[in-house]
């Protein structure tokens, strides 16, 4: 792995990995998932509770506010492969040390968005509504490729690069303790923004990021080996004939080669249906809601319940993937979406409520295993930054047009469940295709 940038792992910090007397992958553990919780301001999740009185102070409408955040989304796409490349030659503390701060100084800019395009229509003459959009459209651009992009993928890479047996078991504890923070942020946001408005809420996290940054800047490595250290808490030790016992190697893909097989297709297109189906429903659930005749309550009522669906998915086959082989897991995963798309289709009936929950709890607990635990099993950890940033771009890419299709199923055709039908026929077609995506390591489940 490229890592040559400082050839000091410990630069610019006080902490020692070498030195303590338990496996420092468990603090990173911790670390990291604190990490990706501090993604949640570049995250829809995030996003989505802003969208109404931003679009509104911005002077823009819902088409348009959507617009701009496919738009912004699409240009991080095109880019966050690089961060891939980033995190393989400089590791994962200075590249989520960068993201980190990139989110903050996007935030502080973002709470006088309505100032700035003000003042840029001002001095251009310019329409206002078009630099409005301009003006949010690449601050989007920041939020998506700092939050959702770089410090997630930094985050996350860095815990699996820490752990190989036991893989699944360390990304359990991260997916519980994510379904359970990216499902109370709608709550604690909201509560922000009704306590010191949109604009100081995302100033008071502009600070919050700013501060955490040097908790990474502490805390993040990227590889054990680098500290004379093994994943899982391994120890180099002595056999009889007196030759260091070391993990047993696994083929090293490198970003050409996993291309070249069906398995990094069929798995990246499954996640990014859940990308692209849960970005959509989150960013108009209340309007999805309502086009049946249901309450804003209602539609907010389904993401607790779907939460504990998550969790549960994601605990226990985070635990039994250690041991299985991912395959079987995709499937079940698709026989969830199937069940999110038909929920969705039958939103005004209470079981397709129902299955609409089950559904989108499996996604997401699903979500949570394969992301993280499928990359490095497949294709090694020497280039996994690259292989990851490839992943995440269409990831992005599919949660960019998400919104604005919903929208246009809903302005133009007259109905959300257009998205239902197409859900259903791509499932299907996957399902297809991923009859042999099996793992390309020999001899490996």
């Amino acid at each position: 792995m490229r890592y040559s940038s400082f050839k000091n792992p410990n630069f610019g910090s006080f902490i020692r990995p070498e030195s303590f007397r338990f496996f420092y992958g468990y603090i990173l553990l911790i670390a990291g998932t604190i990490g990706i919780w501090f993604s949640i301001p570049g995250q829809t999740i995030g996003i989505s509770v802003f969208t109404d009185p931003v679009k509104d102070a911005l002077g823009l409408s819902r088409n348009e506010f959507s617009n701009a955040y496919m738009i912004g989304t699409i240009m991080s796409a095109l880019v966050i492969g690089r961060a891939g490349f980033w995190f393989d030659r400089y590791g994962a503390r200075w590249v989520a040390f960068g993201a980190a701060i990139g989110i903050a100084l996007t935030l502080a800019l973002a709470s006088v968005s309505p100032v700035i395009a003000l003042q840029l229509a001002i001095l251009t003459s310019w329409n206002k509504v078009y630099v409005a959009f301009t003006v949010i459209t690449f601050l989007f651009f920041l939020l998506r490729f700092f939050g959702q992009g770089v410090l997630t993928m930094a985050s996350r890479n860095m815990i699996m690069m820490w752990f190989d047996k036991y893989r699944g078991r360390a990304n359990m504890v991260t997916s519980i303790s994510l379904s359970f923070g990216f499902s109370s942020a709608p709550l604690w946001l909201s509560a922000l923004i009704d306590t010191y408005t949109w604009s100081k809420a995302w100033q008071l996290m502009a600070v919050a990021l700013l501060l955490f940054s040097l908790v990474i800047l502490q805390f993040y490595r990227v590889r054990p080996e680098d500290h004379q250290l093994l994943p899982d808490g391994d120890v180099y030790s002595d056999t009889e004939i007196g030759k260091r016992q070391k993990p047993r190697a696994k083929k090293q893909f490198t970003l050409a080669e996993a291309r070249g097989t069906r398995a990094f297709w069929v798995f990246t297109f499954l996640l990014a249906f859940n990308s692209f189906f849960i970005t959509g429903l989150t960013f108009h659930v209340v309007s999805i809601f309502e086009s049946t005749g249901l309450s804003k309550e209602d539609a907010v009522r389904i993401f607790l319940p779907g939460s504990f669906v998550s969790v549960t998915v994601s605990t226990v086959f985070n635990y039994l993937s250690d041991r299985s082989r991912l395959k079987y897991f995709a499937y079940l995963m698709m026989f969830g979406a199937l069940l999110a798309c038909l929920g969705m289709f039958f939103l005004n009936e209470q079981w397709g409520r129902v299955l609409l929950i089950g559904g989108m709890g499996s996604l997401g607990g699903f979500f949570g295993v394969l992301n993280s635990v499928t990359w490095p099993r497949f294709f090694g950890r020497q280039h996994l930054g690259a292989i990851t940033g490839k992943v995440m771009s269409i990831l992005i890419f599919a949660s960019a047009i998400a919104p604005s299709i919903f929208s246009f199923s809903y302005t133009l055709l007259g109905s959300y469940r257009y998205m239902a039908y197409i859900g259903v026929i791509f499932i299907i077609m996957l399902a297809i295709a991923g009859a042999k995506a099996d793992n390309p390591q020999p001899n490996e489940y």
